[in-house]
């Protein structure tokens, strides 16, 4: 036999199951709502596009790639050679500028691939004649070879150090083959300032070159000088030097003037006798003619001609302090006492 009653019940009890049902999916879908909900507002009540998020994370992974990727990127500029070493190692030698890469495990070295001056402090070096001189040079130089510089050298200060002793080495056994009237002259000619600094050059680029890897350009003497015990002897032997000197030029001078002076007392002599022999021919063709015209005045006329030759007498030997003392029949005084006969 059924009972009514508990067939009502199983009907509530189906009933409540259903109802329910019908809260559990509906609770379900307001989460699902809400979930997405914020999603899509980012949790501060806003909505957002949905692909913002995956737009972050994408520019969050490219800065994290950069950042990561910096160490391994640089550049090489036209001044510089750079050489990357592993673990202390070199592996690549960079000579041309540019942009480069390299592992971030690797390490980059620069270097100044310009021309580079070395003006070290003054020294003092014997001449071939036994002569202390102060030399003060100039070192032009590059390098050559960055890598053999990094094996052998490592830097600037360290490379000088090394040329310092390389061509001092050079221009000490140049400067004991050379006299010090060599390099101190007043005579271009004599003078071997050029060919000593092309020596040490020579010299010490065989040595830097495959050795160290610089290259030395030029090496100047720019000032020449001695000690300072040395200055007074020095200057008292140029002193004497100029001395002599002055007397050599001196005795040139005086004997030059002795050769003028000869020649233009000949010249002299060779012109006073050429215009005696001229004045005494015009003297003898004047006197000649004088006497031609005399004769002729005294052919015309003897009387007067005595006459003016007493005057011109009288003129010639009389004058207020002379005292004549003639005898009376003088012809002088013919014309003083009494008139011409």
């Amino acid at each position: 036999m059924t009972n009514p009653g508990h067939g009502h019940h199983r009907e509530g009890h189906g009933h409540h199951d259903d109802t329910h049902r019908h809260d559990d999916t509906h609770r379900r879908d307001d989460t699902h709502r809400r979930d997405d909900t914020h999603r899509r507002d980012g949790g501060d009540g806003r909505e957002h596009p949905p692909g913002r998020g995956a737009s972050w994370r994408r520019a969050s992974l490219a800065v994290l790639a950069i950042v990561a990727l910096a160490p391994s990127v640089f550049v090489v500029p036209e001044t510089e050679n750079a050489i990357v070493t592993r673990f202390g190692k070199p592996v690549r030698t960079i000579e041309a500028p540019g942009l480069r890469f390299k592992w971030p495990i690797d390490r980059r070295i620069r270097f100044d691939n310009r021309v580079l001056l070395y003006d070290p402090a003054p020294a003092e070096f014997l001449t071939q004649d036994k002569k202390n001189l102060v030399v003060d040079a100039a070192i032009v130089w590059r390098i050559a070879d960055p890598a053999r510089f990094l094996e052998t050298i490592g830097d600037i200060s360290g490379a000088e150090m090394r040329l310092h002793d390389v061509v001092w080495a050079g221009l000490a056994a140049a400067l004991g083959r050379t006299e010090l009237s060599q390099l101190v002259s007043t005579e271009p000619k004599k003078l071997r300032i050029e060919q000593v600094s092309a020596e040490v050059r020579e010299s010490a680029g065989a040595v830097s070159g495959p050795q160290l890897g610089v290259e030395i350009l030029e090496v100047q003497l720019t000032r020449l000088s001695f000690p300072e015990q040395n200055l007074e002897s020095v200057f008292a032997r140029m002193r004497a030097e100029r001395e002599r000197i002055a007397k050599e030029y001196r005795a040139q001078g005086e004997e030059q003037a002795m050769v003028i002076r000869a020649e233009a007392d000949r010249d002299r002599e060779l012109i006073l006798a050429a215009a005696y022999r001229e004045s005494e021919i015009l003297r003898g063709k004047g006197d000649a003619e004088a006497a031609g015209i005399y004769g002729d005045a005294y052919r015309q006329d003897p009387s007067l001609y005595r006459f003016l030759r007493t005057l011109e007498s009288y003129e010639s030997i009389l004058d207020d302090q002379t005292t004549v003392i003639l005898s009376a029949d003088s012809e002088l005084f013919s014309l003083l006492g009494g008139g011409s006969r």
